[in-house]
This record gives C-alpha cells, structure tokens and sequence, in this order.
C-alpha cells in the first residue's frame, strides 16, 4: 500500500543535487576561469582566499545544521521570532543541508581552489619565471588551508550549533 504522507524519494534527490552541482559548477568553473585570466597575481590570490574560506563556512552551517536541536527553536517559533521556522526546517532537513553546503558547495570550493591555484602557478611561471613545480607546493599550502580550516569550522560548529543555525536562519528568513 502507498503511504499518503509525503515522503521524499531518496532517488529523485540524488538526481536533483547532482544536475545542481553540474550547473553550479559549470557556471562557477566559467565565471573564475574568466575572472581570474584578467587578474593580477594578488588579486587572483584574494580570489583564492575567499573560495577556501566559503567551503569553510559552508562546511560550518552544514555540522552545525547537522548537530543542533530542534527543540531549541519551539520556544522561539512560538515567540515568533525571525528566523526560528527556519532554522527548524533546515534541522528537519540536516541531511540535505548537510549535502548541500558540505559536499556541493564546498566540493565545488575545492575544485575551484584547485583551478585557481593552478592558474596563479602558470601566471607565476608566465611572468616571473618561476617554477612549474611550485604547483605541487601552492596545491599543498590550498589543502592544508582548507582541511585545517574545515577542522576548525567542525569543531566551532559542534559547540555553537543554536547559534550558527539561528544565524544563517535569520539570514535566509524572508520576514
């Protein structure tokens, strides 16, 4: 018998989340290929900077999602508080959440450090002759950021679930 509640279908979420990605990608793949070309070294490093900083952050909201409590939020939903009916939807939904920040975004992130990295290594070897070997060392120091950095993010996450979830409720709360 089929049940009449609506239950998410695990296969039509895979399907969704991967097209997502494709095109996110595709269309963040192109924007900083295009982008970084026309930049100076500094600022393709700034540009790099920021992509490792936003899989951080997106890692963070995706633990904290992840750890916190729903039940923390039904007594601000019922005061009404901006923000709270969401954060009790994205807790309900930790799992896509989860998905979403952590492993679209920030896999997308680390792609993108990746490319970025490599076209700063071949500016450098273009323009001042350095190495093309330093590539191995930039991929280095872009993995060490970035997997310090999501170390850091877990574990600020697991202490301030309420807090993080709340903000980036608020953020997204239409109200």
């Amino acid at each position: 018998m089929a049940s009449s509640n609506k239950k998410s279908n695990p296969s039509k979420w895979v399907i969704s989340i991967s097209i997502i990605t494709f095109l996110l990608s595709l269309f963040f793949s192109f924007v900083s290929n295009v982008a970084i070309n026309g930049l100076n070294i500094i600022s393709a490093v700034i540009i790099l900077i920021i992509v490792i900083f936003i899989g951080i952050l997106f890692d963070l909201i995706g633990v904290a999602c992840t750890v916190a409590k729903e039940e923390e939020f039904h007594s601000m939903a019922s005061k009404k508080l901006r923000g709270s009916k969401e954060a009790i939807k994205l807790i309900r939904n930790s799992p896509k959440v989860s998905n979403f920040c952590a492993d679209v975004i920030g896999d997308i992130c680390g792609v993108l450090s990746g490319s970025i990295s490599a076209m700063i290594t071949l500016k450098l070897t273009q323009n001042y002759g350095f190495e093309p070997s330093f590539q191995v060392i930039l991929s280095a120091i872009v993995a060490s950021l970035t997997v310090g950095g999501k170390a850091i993010s877990k574990e600020i996450a697991k202490k301030n679930p309420t807090k993080i979830v709340f903000f980036v409720s608020k953020l997204i709360s239409r109200r």
